[in-house]
């Protein structure tokens, strides 16, 4: 789909990606190239954000899984204490910013055309068109697809994944490397459990357990404003951390591509992870 990030790369083909022509150059080692030259716009990038002190978040799922109508629900609820400001990705169409700007936030949409996922390049330019200065929170909407968007670094500070109950509970064991990088997973259109006898929140979170991941589960439901005081609890202790961090210079890294997983972060979604719970949200 993509002829830039390695997806046209198979077990079928993958011998010929080694293979150099007359000049010394490979598929293989190509790819590499775009991967490192994409490492250092996304460090660029993350420095943009700190030195604006933004807090800048990933938000990645399959099509469909409810990223705008999340951000619709947030941007409402949370407009009058926080500045933000949304990039949406998308192959076509400007509908999903349409959408956006009508709820009073600036939005900028990148359309990749075939490429199936953003990259730091396509973000640094967008940048140019989005006012970082007196921001709080920058939402980054990838676009809809739970492979490619895993492995390319932003310049995000924190990486959500989206699981809409309708999807079916064992993609974490079909996409493994889209739920390692996940620093929150959130279960979306929950209010929808009822009616569906093929989706196990408890299954979908043992499959992420599995890959040794402790990222914290929240459910909930945008369109039903059900769960969502978690999410929002866990928006404003990454705010106050992002703004401590950036008074200190600390710089902090994603984990779009590492292994490691913010222990800050988790600690601070489990709790709202356990008040939702306590609530029976």
């Amino acid at each position: 789909m993509c002829n830039t990030c390695g997806c046209n790369i198979t077990p079928g083909n993958a011998q010929l990606a080694h293979q150099q022509d007359a000049n010394g150059t490979s598929a293989h080692s190509v790819l590499e190239n775009l991967l490192a030259a994409n490492d250092q716009t996304a460090a660029h990038n993350r420095g943009h954000f700190d030195e604006h002190g933004v807090l800048a978040i990933n938000l990645m799922s399959a099509p469909g899984a409810g990223k705008t109508a999340l951000l619709e629900a947030t941007i409402d609820a949370l407009k009058q204490e926080f500045r933000l400001a949304v990039i949406e990705g998308d192959l076509e169409t400007e509908n999903d910013a349409a959408r956006i700007r009508q709820h009073g936030v600036p939005a900028h949409q990148i359309t990749t055309g075939s490429a199936c996922h953003l990259d730091a390049h396509m973000l640094h330019t967008a940048l140019h068109h989005v006012p970082l200065a007196g921001l709080d929170i920058l939402f980054i909407e990838n676009v809809g697809n739970l492979v490619c968007p895993a492995s390319f670094d932003l310049g995000q500070h924190r990486n959500v994944v989206l699981l809409s109950v309708t999807e079916g509970d064992d993609k974490p064991a079909k996409y493994p490397v889209m739920f390692r990088a996940a620093e929150l997973v959130l279960l979306t259109k929950t209010d929808l459990l009822p009616v569906l006898d093929d989706f196990s929140p408890e299954r979908a979170e043992g499959f992420l357990r599995a890959l040794a991941n402790p990222a914290p589960v929240l459910r909930l439901s945008a369109r039903r404003n059900l769960g969502l005081d978690g999410w929002f609890g866990w928006l404003r202790t990454q705010v106050r951390a992002r703004k401590q961090q950036v008074a200190i210079r600390s710089a902090q890294h994603p984990l779009a591509r590492p292994n490691a997983i913010n222990e800050a972060a988790i600690a601070s979604a489990q709790h709202f992870q356990r008040v939702d719970r306590g609530s029976g949200t």
